[in-house]
């Protein structure tokens, strides 16, 4: 990734001519920019082969759509060609949005801000944003060649897991290897089953962590749709927060978030006797996320490893 590249792709829309600045680089490099109108905005330069061009177009339908029944979200900036994707040399492809404004709630790996009771304010006040969220996507009539992910059973669980294989992780031993198989096994069947009952499943962002939800004033808006797609609702409320899931804050958060979602959207009444599954399946995808991402000597190896064992212990009541 190179600054010459997100240039050559800046000049598909009107600029002010500024260099644009890099301001993160996960699934895809995102720099900031400013617009011909003195507007800033953000510039993506997406992952080739982690998203298909289908799945980013309709990532971006879903975004418009959000965005033009007053959902907080930003809306795509099309090009000067009037396209919303770009494509780019190497299989990858451009796209643009509106600015986020504020800042996002936090960082993984460092303290929330706050004292306890701001931060239960704050996560009954994301509770709330995602249950609107769901009823918004509930309400959306999607196109016909709509295309996004499924974070369903086989998604987190089957033999191929969307963020990967997450069993075969080197960082765990031949013990917890064991624990994470019993405990995917269970998973499977108490996911089986949850869906006979009824589960609410939908459109999902499947990421909401601090970064991408951004705060301005009261306002909180959720950004980076990389990973959203079809799945079960309690996820998004799971993911919300596990960053907190080494602190002593978790079991009151996980409260507020559930409090915030049932003020708005009813809510499953086993919602909290099932947080635990949701919060071990969120884990266990990150224990595979980082196999091709980050080098093995990374202690995000080691942080992983040790929460998946930690959540599926918990979770089998070993």
């Amino acid at each position: 990734m190179s600054e010459a590249e997100a240039g050559t792709a800046l000049a598909h829309w009107d600029n002010d001519g500024s260099a644009p600045a890099l301001i993160s680089h996960r699934e895809n490099a995102v720099y900031e920019v400013r617009l011909a109108d003195g507007r800033r905005a953000a510039l993506r330069l997406h992952r080739p082969g982690y998203n298909s061009t289908p799945e980013i177009a309709s990532e971006l339908w879903w975004m418009q759509a959000l965005a033009a029944r007053g959902f907080p979200v930003p809306s795509p900036v099309a090009a000067r060609s009037g396209d919303l994707t770009v494509p780019l040399a190497g299989d990858r492809l451009a796209t643009m949005l509106d600015w986020a404004s504020g800042a996002p709630l936090g960082s993984g790996g460092e303290p929330l801000g706050g004292t306890l009771a701001e931060q239960e304010a704050l996560y009954r006040q994301v509770g709330a944003l995602l249950a609107r969220f769901h009823d918004e996507c509930d309400a959306l009539v999607l196109p016909a060649d709509f295309t996004r992910r499924d974070w369903n059973i086989d998604g987190f669980l089957g033999e191929e897991p969307l963020w990967g294989r997450f069993w075969d992780n080197p960082a765990l031993s031949a013990s917890d290897r064991a624990v994470v198989l019993q405990a995917r096994a269970r998973a499977r069947a108490d996911l089986a089953a949850y869906l006979d009952r009824g589960a609410d499943c939908g459109l999902i962002h499947a990421d909401g962590l601090r970064e991408n939800i951004f705060r301005d004033g009261d306002t909180l808006t959720l950004i980076d749709f990389d990973d959203a797609g079809f799945g079960f609702r309690l996820y998004d409320l799971a993911t919300a927060v596990s960053q907190a899931i080494d602190d002593t804050s978790y079991p009151s958060l996980t409260a507020a978030v559930l409090q915030g979602y049932a003020s708005a959207r009813p809510l499953d009444r086993q919602a909290a006797a099932l947080m635990p599954l949701f919060a071990m399946l969120r884990c266990f995808a990150s224990l595979g996320w980082v196999m091709p991402r980050l080098a093995p000597d990374h202690p995000q190896w080691a942080r992983s490893a040790e929460r998946a064992v930690r959540t599926a212990r918990a979770y089998s009541g070993a």
